[in-house]
């Protein structure tokens, strides 16, 4: 019996998928619910999965649009499986009994690599998409299998073959946009064309949170399993802060401005497939130790490609950190239908003035954009100099006031 794999609906308004990649080949035995395909759409990967175990047979190749509903595979679900599948138990008994050695060497190869094998740091990251060489290629020295930017560096030294003699390439080729990456390009244009967008920006003193996480770091892994980042400062001040100036947090809609009580922080993250945005829920509720783990939830999924619509959906604000790639100054374009987004920059020593001297400390760079039409400018400078305040008085985000404020009731 041969039954037809069809392309379940993957989210409301979404008529249309791309085979992204099959996870197995044609003619492979899959069991029941195994995942056998990822279907990019136009908001997120998904995978598809085999609705009866039996032999896999490919009708839609990769790369391929697909409408919802079209039949892109079979599954000969009258096929045996291979002997290995058949007995497994008999299988691994036998291989625990003659080959121990092998079994616990296996073990602790699985072990000892992590996420971070293979995985470029942000400033080798920039070096690689720049000469565009895979990470795939480069072997990473830094610690558990990290491609650190020396790595980097070797391999484009390598890569471009300094001191032979190599003829210069003129050759072109054409890759076909992904659904996701249209959908980011049309939206991009809609927030230029269809908004009052401007920004503003400001400069933060950096030197109480460095103070801060040099001095609760340790502990707070130790508690709660997580770092103490640079991204939980920020989304707690943007927090408190929308909660201030709520037209911020709000968007229009027609003729009618919809204002949000609740703050879902939309975080700008990179992945294979590009610029991903999952959102965070409730975030004026959440602790520092809530906001790392949910972003570094968020993070490997989508550096997995795991990241589902519902996760996609929504968010009142966004935040947007190009430091990690080293921009000092920026201008980040709103993601619509919200009415701001939060640009961070890198962190550079610079000499800043202090009670009459001059002195070094750590600046970022911060840029508010936001839609003029529904945010005056009082508003986007005065919630940008909230996120300020918090950020130089990190104790003030304990309860949204600094605490001698609070000892004398005002």
């Amino acid at each position: 019996m041969s039954v037809e794999l069809k392309i379940p609906s993957v989210g409301e308004s979404i008529t249309q998928v791309t085979i992204a990649s099959w996870l197995k080949e044609d003619g492979d035995y899959v069991e029941m619910d195994e995942a056998v395909a990822e279907l990019e759409s136009d908001k997120a990967t998904v995978e598809l999965n085999a609705e009866q175990s039996g032999i896999l047979k490919i009708i839609v190749e990769e790369g391929e649009d697909v409408e919802i509903g079209a039949v892109v595979a079979s599954i000969d679900t009258s096929a045996e499986p291979p002997a290995e599948k058949a007995a497994p138990a008999q299988k691994e008994s036998t291989q625990a009994k003659e080959e121990p050695a092998l079994k616990t060497e296996v073990v602790e190869k699985n072990t000892s690599s992590s996420y971070a094998t293979g995985t470029p740091s942000p400033a080798a990251n920039k070096i690689l998409v720049e000469k565009g060489i895979s990470p795939q290629s480069v072997t990473g020295t830094g610690k558990d299998g990290r491609i650190t930017k020396y790595d980097a560096i070797l391999a484009n030294v390598e890569d471009a073959g300094y001191g032979l003699s190599v003829e210069p390439s003129r050759k072109q080729h054409r890759e076909k946009m992904s659904n996701l990456r249209k959908t980011v390009a049309r939206r991009l244009v809609s927030a230029k064309n269809e908004t009052a967008m401007l920004t503003t920006f400001n400069e933060v003193n950096m030197q109480p949170i460095f103070d801060t996480r040099a001095k609760y770091k340790e502990k707070f892994r130790e508690m709660h399993g997580v770092n103490l980042g640079f991204m939980s400062f920020f989304t707690r001040a943007c927090a408190l802060s929308l909660q201030k100036f709520p037209k911020v947090n709000a968007f229009i809609d027609g003729e009618e401005m919809v204002m949000n009580d609740f703050v879902d922080v939309s975080i700008a993250v990179s992945s294979p497939k590009g610029l991903m945005v999952p959102v965070m829920r409730n975030v004026e509720n959440m602790t520092l130790w809530d906001i790392e783990s949910e972003v570094k939830r968020l993070a490997i999924k989508a550096r997995d490609g795991k990241l589902s619509i519902p996760e996609m959906t929504g968010g009142t604000f966004t935040i947007t950190n190009g430091g990690v790639f080293g921009s000092m100054l920026s201008t980040p374009i709103i993601n619509p239908p919200q009415s701001a987004i939060l640009g961070m920059h890198n962190i550079v020593v610079r000499p800043v003035v202090e009670k009459g001297n001059i002195v070094a400390r750590p600046v970022m760079y911060v840029a508010l954009s936001y839609d003029h039409r529904i945010i005056d400018g009082k508003e986007s400078v005065g919630f940008l100099v909230s996120v300020k305040n918090y950020l130089e008085n990190p104790e003030t985000m304990l309860m949204g006031k600094d605490p001698m404020d609070l000892l004398m009731g005002l």
